[in-house]
């Protein structure tokens, strides 16, 4: 070969699309292509394959295979000269590197593609069953149905057939496969044969007519006695046949295995028998089948065995099926059907699922089978098993707007278009897009995608995968804001009662109003309402996705009636994509966050992420730098303090707002992991903004009464969990206040001062108002509400010399200034710090005073009717529990291990482990069931509104508890038993490290 032809062969090579034309030519130059080396016909037609280089590969093979010369030039003689056959063969062999290992191991199977009679170009079961009768075992089945896979592949990937006929064609061709298995299997066992009446029904993929290359072949089994024989011994025959029949097509033999057939969705599962009779299937579903079974049930067939009890099966369960939407738990099942469960998949492969990936295929099937059981009961036209038939009948109803039906069957058809490449390949059982280039742009070409192929195969994957993610949850919704906006007249749309079918199903308990709020907010031309429609369809989804999406809807119209006709609201919705799913997610999620952002709409900019500081919680000096700014401008106390208590409510706005999203999780980020370190950043949250309302306050009354100077130092002094930087929504604000006269001062002025300081302030703070009051506690001050509210230094100094007892030192753990004078605070902790932390511990006077305490405590404050294993505070293994088993270490070892020397629960827990006091189990036991049951009083108070130390009895709120929780929809029970398990756990700590130690 001269080195012009060579240059000019390998330059033709690559503009046919050849990526390693040298080894293209040495594959020209073989003997077996010496006649046809040169003929442009056949590069012209290798250059239209997926993969030229497999397809000249796969094409010298199958020339080498040829068991004679003549055989070889009868093969090259077609293959120049017949169109069909070329583009059939060669088609075949550029994408699919299995099917080539076929033809090379069977040379004269190419035959079966030279055909092209109109018979040929879509065949039935009729037809396959006949290109398989001639296989007599498992062996001669699969090469049977290897050539039979030949024929569909060859018109799939000419375009001869579209993805539906493709797809059914498999499905039919399993449907053959199966009858010749179980065919092989009677023949086999013809005792057993005689013995029932076996009927083998497809389910899945298989049973909707849509089947891949490469799938399991999802099938129930039904069985009946003949006539005469006992109903046991018939069962044990249809099981003896249907297992053959499993394995014939399932097992590996020299030519492969066919494909799995997988009985899993039979009644019970895998620890259901594998065949039953047709009155204990019905039964079976009568009682005990879950939605999902239904579901399933959808896609039901009789395609193999006795067709008379195979129709006698899909009569007997049909009706059943269209009523499963008016199941008891059909919503909860649906909303834990509707969650994406991906958790399975690993995160490197998650961005490849073709089927399970966000906007995969199983969100269009899901979506599309859902609205088949709500609305298929009063309408027989959506009782289609096949997907994208059951789209167009959903469209034409007017259950599905038909432009999103049509971007829906499109996208549908691309992705399953890849599945069905990618599978062809090596026929094997795979929803992953390949990584390497060479792969993908075989898979591009093999769509059509010839230029450039890897570029455009990627952005029209993403494209229809992103069409997927944004119609699936709109499918549900768009219908029922055209049915109640009616702004196409003549369009088909659902019917009123089609209307509330789909919301009840959705999880909406009160249909007509959820219709009423939905006119409302869609209804009429206006910009607004515009921006709604568009908004709506994803915030109902949303909705539904929360415990209690009717007051989710109610509340967003309340507040887009209070923001709608500010620029800037529905600019924040549609524009900043974290804002809507962060206000469906509050307004839905309990009463607290709302009721908080309806007395002041305004503060639905926090969520978003612009110039509103968006959720991050603001710091103390932040926080007072406002409140303290906003006093100093107002006219009076009353108005300074209605301003402090103004940025309160707008900051537990906030801080409500990120607990919930933290808690809940978004779309795009995952539930915060670390309950702990969410739970402390609430904590932290409000007590901050506790000190910062006091430190406003204080400032108000003083200025108000006294000008810029008080008589008399004033600190105040926070206890428990304010002390603690540990407050909840519903926490009281615990605090010791302390005062020293300024010199000159005499006592009865400074102590006047004083208390008229305290006075005023708890009024402000609780007068009635828009705001939420901040209730100010100061009974853990010395003798308790028979002491003077307030004290000098000097008096509490001379008390706690004289008279303290020992759970006074306990209290004083968890002392620490918030606001006021700094160096009054600073003293007030030097003088408390040897009763709080004694040195060389407590005596055993002490411990056992603390221990009698506790036990009294338990025995007497736990309410009356409250189930102990389930109060947060007092039960067992509750908050209570914890504190007191971590209070009793500091005081007996915080003189020698300075990490104890901290307010804070978790943190003295953490020094407890460290120094030995508390082995790593024990620490993790109490810090696990502290932090559970802190939730689980932040979340009642969220949800209810008002503050409790149990779990709600009414359902909603508690499966509201359970969402904040992490639980699912119907994991009420699940919950309550973590709950119990966790406290069960911390109290058997308690007990030994407590009581015994």
């Amino acid at each position: 070969m001269t080195p012009g032809r060579r240059s000019s062969t390998f330059t033709r090579l690559l503009r046919h699309g050849f990526t390693d034309p040298s080894a293209a030519e040495r594959s020209l130059d073989t003997p077996e292509l010496a006649g046809v080396r040169d003929d442009p016909v056949l590069l012209e037609a290798l250059g239209e394959t997926a993969d030229p280089d497999l397809a000249l590969h796969g094409m010298v093979r199958l020339l080498e295979s040829q068991p004679a010369p003549t055989d070889r030039r009868e093969l090259l003689d077609t293959l120049i000269a017949a169109k069909p056959l070329r583009d059939r063969l060669l088609g075949i062999l550029g994408a699919s590197e299995a099917l080539a290992d076929h033809l090379a191991r069977h040379p004269h199977d190419w035959q079966t593609l030279v055909t092209y009679e109109p018979r040929d170009l879509h065949p039935g079961v009729a037809e396959f069953e006949r290109e398989l009768a001639e296989a007599t075992d498992p062996v001669t089945l699969r090469v049977a149905y290897r050539r039979c896979l030949l024929s569909i592949a060859a018109r799939d990937v000419c375009g001869t057939t579209d993805l539906a006929q493709t797809a059914a064609e498999l499905a039919d061709l399993a449907t053959a496969t199966l009858r010749a298995a179980l065919a092989m299997a009677r023949s086999a066992a013809p005792e057993d044969a005689a013995a029932c009446r076996l009927a083998v029904i497809a389910m899945g993929k298989c049973g909707g007519h849509e089947l891949n290359y490469v799938s399991d072949v999802d099938v129930i089994f039904v069985a009946e006695a003949t006539e005469g024989t006992d109903e046991a011994k018939a069962l044990r025959s249809a099981t003896k046949l249907a297992s053959h029949m499993m394995r014939i097509c399932s097992e590996t033999t020299i030519e492969g295995s066919i494909w799995p057939v997988d009985a899993n969705l039979r009644p019970e599962g895998r620890n259901g028998p594998l065949v039953r009779t047709l009155s204990s299937h019905v039964a079976y579903y009568q009682r005990w089948a879950k939605t999902w079974e239904f579901q399933a049930l959808l896609k039901a067939r009789p395609v193999a065995g006795d067709a008379e009890l195979g129709e006698a099966y899909i009569e007997a369960l049909a009706p059943m099926v269209w009523q499963a939407a008016e199941r008891e738990n059909f919503v909860t099942d649906v909303q834990k059907m509707r969650r994406r469960v991906v958790e399975n998949i690993p995160a490197s492969e998650i961005d490849r699922e073709l089927k399970l990936g966000p906007g995969g295929l199983r969100d269009v099937e899901f979506a599309v089978q859902l609205l088949q059981l709500v609305h298929g009961r009063t309408d027989p036209t959506l009782r289609s098993r096949t997907t994208l038939d059951a789209l167009q009948a959903l469209a034409a109803g007017g259950y599905v707007g038909r432009e999103d039906a049509a971007r829906l069957d499109e996208a549908y058809r691309f992705l399953r278009a890849m599945e069905h490449r990618i599978q062809l390949y090596r026929l094997r059982r795979t929803h992953l897009v390949p990584e390497a280039e060479e792969d993908l742009r075989r898979l591009g070409r093999s769509l059509g995608l010839r230029t450039d192929p890897v570029t455009r195969l990627r952005r029209e994957w993403k494209r229809h995968t992103g069409v997927v993610r944004r119609l699936h949850e709109k499918l549900f919704y768009r219908p029922l804001l055209d049915a109640v906006a009616q702004l196409a007249p003549g369009e088909a749309r659902l019917s009123p009662e089609a209307a509330r079918e789909r919301l009840v199903a959705l999880g909406y308990a009160d249909p007509a109003a959820a219709l009423r709020h939905l006119e409302a907010l869609a209804s009429g031309v206006t910009r607004k309402a515009a921006i709604q429609r568009t908004l709506l369809p994803v915030l109902l989804g949303w909705f539904a996705d929360s415990a209690d999406p009717d007051a989710g809807l109610l509340n967003f119209r309340k507040v887009s009636d209070a923001l709608g006709k500010t620029p800037w609201y529905l600019r924040l919705l549609r524009d900043e994509g974290a804002a809507a799913e962060n206000l469906a997610r509050v307004l839905s999620a309990g009463r607290l966050a709302p009721d908080l952002l309806l007395r002041a709409p305004e503060a639905v900019a926090l969520l978003g992420d612009g110039d509103g500081g968006g959720l991050e919680p603001r710091g103390r000096a932040q926080l007072e730098q406002e409140i303290l700014a906003a006093v100093g401008r107002a006219e009076n106390a009353e108005q300074g303090v209605t301003a402090a208590r103004g940025v309160r409510r707008r900051e537990l706005f906030r801080t409500a707002a990120t607990d919930i999203v933290g808690s809940y999780g978004t779309e795009t980020t995952p539930a915060e992991a670390d309950e702990g370190a969410l739970l402390d950043r609430t904590g932290a949250a409000i007590s901050d903004l506790t000190a910062a309302t006091l430190a406003g306050t204080l400032r108000a009354v003083v200025r108000e009464h006294w000008g810029d100077t008080l008589p008399v130092r004033f600190a105040i002094i926070g206890m428990g969990r304010f002390g603690g930087h540990e407050l909840g929504y519903g926490s009281d604000a615990d605090v010791l206040f302390v005062y020293e006269p300024r010199e000159g001062v005499d006592d009865q002025e400074a102590n006047r001062a004083a208390n008229k300081v305290v006075a005023e302030m708890r009024r402000l703070l609780q007068i009635p108002s828009a705001d939420p009051p901040l209730l100010i506690d100061a009974d853990l001050r010395p003798e308790g509400k028979s002491g003077p509210l307030v004290r000098t230094l000097k008096s509490y100094e001379a008390y706690y010399r004289r008279w303290s007892l020992v759970w006074e030192s306990q209290a004083l753990l968890r002392a620490e200034p918030v606001a006021g004078d700094e160096d009054l605070g600073r003293r007030f902790i030097e003088l408390i710090d040897p009763l709080r932390y004694p040195r060389h511990g407590l005596d055993d006077d002490a411990v056992r005073e603390i221990r009698r305490l506790k036990a009294r405590m338990e025995s007497e404050r736990m309410p009356r009717g409250a189930d102990p294993k389930l109060h947060t505070k007092l039960g067992p293994g509750g908050l209570s529990d914890v504190e007191w088993t971590v209070q009793l270490l500091q005081l007996r070892h915080a003189w020698e291990v300075p990490g104890l020397r901290t307010t804070r629960t978790r943190e003295a827990l953490a020094a407890a482990r460290e120094a030995g006091l508390l082995s790593e189990e024990d620490a993790a036991v109490l810090d696990e069931a502290w932090v559970l049951a802190s939730r689980v009083r932040n979340a009642v108070m969220l949800v209810k509104g008002r503050a409790g130390d149990t779990f709600p009895t009414e359902p909603r709120e508690l499966a509201a508890v359970g969402r904040y929780l992490g639980h699912g929809a119907g994991q009420a029970g699940t919950m309550l038993d973590a709950y119990r398990r966790t406290a069960r756990r911390a109290r058997a700590v308690v007990d030994e490290r407590f009581y015994a130690d």
